[in-house]
């Protein structure tokens, strides 16, 4: 096995003015601001152009050389320190981890000293590619993934890995400090992993694996927190801020399922690699790592139908507390109207006296009764208990 030397007939990357100072840490990209970068997008550039997006972290180099009986683990501030040494352990296999892009005169070298391809390196700068995988120089491959988190806000954030294959090397890209590889870390450390004893193309296949694998936890969370939901619909008084978290939930799903199904489509198409690119025994693995893809987008689908049966139960929910309004409403105005009906008879301007001064006893003779007003209070009364009797008989008061 044998490391890459810098080359100078490979195609060169244009260099834009787009490189900028980081504010702050980023935690992953929305679909809204996927949206915005695709709007910014310069029209017209020569494919294979590199641009630093807005944003984006200055870079940390971290190198694990590592073999059957060797392994080392370092942070370089210098990219040529970091090359020299790969150059002078050959025999070693290496992980090489660029967690920032903020720097387009490295990433350049990255490209020329590994034979990247510009359009590759393109794709490890615009950060928002769906998951793939593409051969080239007939053995070596492309791999992007997106590794997924749901974040304390109660959203969906990921963050997109390149992997870089060589045949003494695995190269992965991205703009974020923290990430869930750890295992992989972890697993190289300890000394006994198969990480250890196998080829480069099986540590891509660990880095893909712990990408899937990271999936579970973001798809639990979530069933969590659709269970949080269905309980505040049912025990709570459901308002327009829970709407607007179970619509939310429904795109993060959504969004979701769009990240998982390329992945599914990749690892596909890389069992279907010729051996000299993915070795029959490497395989094996990747076909687990198919399995748990399947079963992401089965958790992926389950979710959006229970999500969907989540926003159907919240509208019937507003539409049952509707009608209990409504009834109430109804049972108010139903009391009212008899005892309107008989306060506006009883207010009709009738004359009791006739012009000559005799006495018409048809025109309401009640109003001169010494108990007129107490018989009338009465009469409402009596209306007005013969009702609720009436709709209580019917149901009407009670939940039946």
């Amino acid at each position: 096995m044998t490391a890459v030397t810098s080359t100078s007939n490979l195609p060169t990357a244009e260099p834009t003015t787009a490189e900028t100072e980081p504010e702050a840490p980023r935690s992953g990209i929305s679909d809204r601001a996927a949206t915005q970068q695709a709007r910014e997008q310069q029209v017209g550039l020569r494919p294979g152009t590199l641009t630093i997006r807005e944003g984006s972290l200055k870079p940390r180099l971290f190198l694990i050389s590592y073999d059957k009986s060797f392994f080392e683990e370092k942070e370089y501030t210098r990219y040529d320190d970091m090359l020299a040494y790969f150059r002078a352990n050959e025999h070693l296999k290496h992980w090489i981890d660029v967690r920032g892009y903020n720097d387009l005169e490295l990433m350049q070298r990255i490209m020329q000293d590994f034979q990247i391809h510009p359009l590759h390196m393109e794709d490890v700068l615009g950060d928002y590619q769906r998951a793939k995988v593409d051969v080239f120089d007939d053995d070596r491959l492309f791999l992007v993934s997106r590794m997924t988190d749901f974040t304390s806000l109660l959203e969906i954030d990921d963050d997109q890995l390149s992997l870089v294959t060589g045949d003494n090397f695995v190269l992965s890209f991205q703009d974020d400090y923290d990430d869930c590889l750890d295992a992989v870390r972890n697993r190289l450390r300890s000394g006994f992993s198969m990480i250890r004893h196998k080829t480069p193309i099986y540590l891509a296949y660990a880095l893909t694996d712990v990408v899937l694998d990271h999936y579970y936890p973001t798809m639990a969370a979530i069933g969590d927190y659709i269970e949080v939901l269905e309980d505040r619909i049912f025990n709570g008084r459901p308002n327009r801020h829970l709407l607007s978290r179970i619509l939310q939930m429904k795109k993060d799903i959504v969004r979701f399922r769009r990240l998982v199904y390329p992945e599914r489509e990749k690892i596909a198409e890389i069992l279907r690699m010729p051996e000299n690119v993915v070795p029959e025994d490497t395989k094996v693995f990747f076909k687990d790592c198919y399995d748990h893809a399947i079963q992401a987008m089965d958790l992926a689908e389950s979710y959006r139908e229970s999500i969907s049966s989540l926003m159907d139960l919240y509208l019937s929910d507003q539409s049952n507390r509707m009608n209990e309004v409504m009834k109430v409403l109804t049972i108010i105005s139903s009391i009212f109207i008899p005892l309107s009906f008989v306060v506006g008879l009883y207010g009709m301007n009738f004359q009791r006296e006739k012009p000559d001064g005799t006495i018409n006893h048809l025109n309401m003779p009640e109003l001169y009764e010494p108990w007129g007003y107490p018989a009338l209070l009465g009469l409402l009364a009596l209306i007005v208990a013969g009702q609720l009797i009436y709709f209580y008989r019917k149901g009407w008061l009670t939940n039946r």
